[in-house]
């Protein structure tokens, strides 16, 4: 108990120390479908992973300089939710029809910290994606109103552009740096309208992580050696490789997000900003068009990079503390010196910003609370959702899957009844078959070897329907490959997170728990989508 009050009373000055701190600007990058692909991370889950193999030095820096979050995850893997829940604090399921992808609608009586920060005096600004798909787009950010895009585009199609470029004649490197002028371009426009003494808020939104990339890319761009990831990837993916290069252009379109957090923070830096400016950099979630990735609720699907440069802060700290990207929402408000709203299920980062300390430094972040509902609208019949929620602790991983006779990436379609539709189709057309996964040639690989008894267990787990519970034991299964929710000798421990859970969401005030609990099963939730 003393050791609680001597933690709270530190983690109370501390945030008074911030709320008289002057109002920083706030450069926010949050990149498409990123997952948490950062050289800072390498070493850090005591295991090879991929992040052995990708180098971002830029995002090193801001992480050598600030801060890293070892396990921040999102309320939602789905993109819409997801940024739903970032841009305002709250669960996803609490943001009216915000809550699905497909057919979202944006409820404009939710706040959002991009316009309470311009209600309290902020110039704010916006490239490229806020929060879609959805209507109006980009909605909690003002829509296209504050966007700045007139030097161009093309960041977020990088490897397609730069291909394209180079096929056209002109060297990768020429290629590269016309698209790194695009991102001076725009940036510089916004900088250009600042008022003096003004701070800022600016949500830099790439989407060249999100899919489609060029096949090859990764190699053929960044010289990242499809061979080097093998052994690297988590146990959810073959090891084969087709999937190799797959992941290896994922992590080269990691890398261009890198070049681009380089080129933001040296125009801060010239402009003599730095000292004044909070520096975070993320993603919604995990990979597209992987199996257990975007649209699961395992952490390849659910944990995201998360490094923070304060002003005035110690760098070089990693941070335990579990974090979700909804605590991000309160703490860019109070930043700006805006209340947040109450009953917000972000809790403002801010202690653990200006603290000096690394590890666990709040007691009480032990867990995160995730779920989806809707992703594609037709994946199932008449446009039904596939809902789940988690609990996610230091030590276990408990998944509710609400509809287990549903399958969980969509239905089969086209791969159905022994069919194969062509590959380039599973490759491009994420609608041809299991249309909550993103098409890919990952996706395209796992449907034609469903039949090899050496891959069954990949594609079963990646595309078959679930049990009602599941039940991974972190210490032991860090992949959580190995569900042991009927194994007798986890039932407390299974019965103990179930009842959390339960309780945490109807405390929530779920729909999906409420009431008849079936809120996400009628109009205008299973509305046909766009």
């Amino acid at each position: 108990m003393k050791r609680l009050l001597l933690v709270g009373f530190a983690l109370f000055f501390a945030g008074h120390a911030f709320a008289a701190a002057e109002r920083w600007n706030i450069l926010f990058i949050f990149a498409d479908d990123w997952g948490r692909y950062a050289s800072c991370y390498k070493g850090l889950d005591g295991r090879p992973t991929l992040n052995d193999v990708v180098k971002t030095p830029n995002i090193d820096r801001m992480a050598h300089e600030g801060v890293l979050f070892k396990n921040a995850f999102v309320n939602a893997p789905s993109c819409t939710p997801c940024r739903s829940s970032l841009l305002s604090g709250r669960y996803f399921f609490n943001c009216g029809r915000g809550a699905i992808l497909n057919g979202a609608v944006w409820d404009s009586a939710i706040p959002s910290f991009p316009l309470l920060l311009r209600d309290s005096g902020y110039q704010i600004g916006k490239s490229y994606k806020v929060w879609s798909p959805g209507k109006p787009a980009d909605a909690p950010i003002g829509g296209q109103q504050y966007a700045y895009e007139k030097s161009g585009r093309l960041p977020n199609k990088f490897s397609s552009n730069v291909t394209k470029m180079v096929a056209d004649g002109a060297t990768v490197d020429a290629a590269r740096e016309k698209i790194l002028d695009q991102v001076r371009g725009n940036f510089k426009a916004f900088l250009a309208d600042q008022k003096q003494g003004q701070p800022w808020l600016y949500f830099f939104g790439p989407t060249n992580t999100h899919r489609p990339w060029v096949k090859g890319s990764g190699k053929q761009l960044w010289g990242i050696d499809p061979e080097a990831v093998k052994g690297k990837m988590p146990k959810l993916l073959p090891d084969v490789p087709e999937v190799r290069q797959d992941v290896a252009d994922n992590l080269g379109e990691a890398q261009a997000v890198d070049a681009y957090v380089g080129v933001l923070v040296k125009m801060v830096e010239e402009a003599g900003a730095l000292d004044h400016t909070l520096i975070v950099i993320s993603g919604d979630h995990g990979m597209g068009g992987m199996p257990g990735a975007k649209c699961n609720l395992y952490d390849f699907g659910l944990g995201v990079a998360l490094v923070a440069r304060v002003p005035g802060g110690k760098g070089g700290r990693v941070v335990d503390d579990f974090v979700r990207l909804p605590d991000l929402a309160p703490t860019f408000m109070e930043v700006g010196g805006v209340t947040p709203p109450a009953d917000l299920y972000g809790r403002s980062l801010k202690p653990l910003l200006q603290s000096d300390k690394s590890g666990q430094i709040d007691p009480e972040r032990t867990w995160v609370l995730s779920g989806r509902e809707r992703h594609v609208a037709t994946a199932r019949e008449d446009n039904l959702p596939y809902p789940m929620r988690c609990l996610r602790t230091l030590e276990y991983l408990y998944i509710r899957n609400f509809a287990p006779d549903r399958w969980p990436m969509g239905a089969p379609y086209s791969a159905g009844a022994g069919g194969f539709p062509p590959v380039e189709e599973l490759e491009t057309n994420t609608h041809a078959a299991y249309p909550d996964m993103d098409a890919s040639p990952t996706k395209a690989w796992l449907i034609m070897h469903r039949d090899d008894p050496q891959w069954k267990w990949h594609f079963d787990h990646a595309f078959g329907k679930r049990p009602a519970e599941e039940l991974y034991d972190l210490r032991k299964d860090p992949d959580q490959t190995q569900n042991v929710a009927a194994d007798p000798a986890y039932t407390a421990t299974k019965e103990k997170l179930a009842a959390d859970l339960m309780k945490k969401l109807k405390d929530a005030a779920d729909p999906r728990v409420t009431g008849d609990g079936l809120t996400f099963e009628r109009p205008p939730f299973t509305d046909a989508g766009d």
